[in-house]
């Protein structure tokens, strides 16, 4: 298994036929280097997925300079409990850090409490608010999707 920075292109082949609002998002993110892609590579086959967001407009995930917001963080589930993971979430931690961002913020549904355990075990442990919009996350109309229920916005130090 080989973790590497990976395109825009290949996002865009991960992604399928998905030409959503979010897409292009994250494409256009990538495309610019306002955002950076790290996959776990099994050969041929991308299995595993994680995006870096340096400057967004609410400057609570990410501000350009200090904060860097992670999310989309997946593992194909029979790879799961393999540690891919842990050393997918520990690459991009040492990359944020060498370009000298300070703090890391990821995004965690309050009912999720296998995520909040192993966020937590990443170094997690600061809840920075309680979000109800996530500004990667856009409806039809291009605008951050609302989430009734709410999640947490988590952040570690590095």
């Amino acid at each position: 298994m080989l973790i590497r920075k990976a395109s825009a292109e290949e996002m865009r082949k991960l992604w399928g036929n998905d030409y959503s609002f979010t897409f292009h998002f994250f494409y256009d993110r990538i495309a610019s280097g306002n955002a950076v892609f790290w996959t776990v590579d099994d050969g041929d086959e991308l299995i595993g997925e994680l995006y870096a967001f340096l400057n967004l407009d609410d400057r609570d995930f990410a501000d350009g300079k200090d904060r860097a917001y992670l999310c989309a963080f997946r593992i194909r589930r029979q790879y799961r409990g393999q540690g891919l993971g842990t050393r997918l979430m520990e690459q991009a931690l040492a990359d944020l850090k060498d370009r000298g961002f300070k703090t890391v913020t990821i995004g965690v549904n309050k009912d999720e409490p296998e995520n909040i355990r192993l966020y937590e075990r990443l170094g997690f442990f600061e809840r920075v608010k309680e979000c109800h919009y996530d500004p990667c996350g856009l409806d039809e109309k291009d605008q951050p999707e609302y989430d009734e229920e709410g999640w947490w916005l988590l952040a570690r130090q590095l």
